[in-house]
């Protein structure tokens, strides 16, 4: 599986931003697409997760409710829908696939195998 995000760039508090996560090659039910986003000098953070069937969405505290993960499967597509952005949400942000992750590990980075490269959101203040 290979992976192409983009949609970042700069905005202001408030405003609204959306990812978009490109997948190449084979899809099924079971694959995990993850969102997480990082800082320099700091760990990767989980943001979103979701199964390409759907069955499972995951969130991290800091973005429930104004984050929304959601694919076209027609499009082989993983959104990251973000609104009411903060300054603190500013991170390079990667989507990432793996289709042998268990529940318990979609918010851990290391579970994931298949990587995009990053796009940049910065939020201004």
């Amino acid at each position: 599986v290979q992976l192409q995000a983009f949609g970042g760039g700069l905005v202001q508090a408030g405003d609204s931003l959306r990812l978009s996560c490109v997948l190449s090659g084979r899809t099924f039910g079971r694959l995990a697409v993850g969102w997480f986003r990082q800082t320099p000098g700091k760990e990767s953070e989980f943001v979103a997760a979701t199964r390409w069937s759907g069955s499972s969405t995951l969130y991290a505290d800091s973005v429930k409710g104004r984050f929304t993960i959601s694919r076209d499967n027609a499009e082989n597509t993983v959104y990251l829908q973000m609104t009411s952005l903060k300054p603190e949400d500013t991170a390079v942000y990667y989507c990432a696939a793996d289709g042998q992750i268990i529940l318990s590990s979609m918010r851990t980075p290391g579970a994931y195998k298949y990587w995009g490269q990053g796009t940049q959101v910065t939020v201004s203040s």
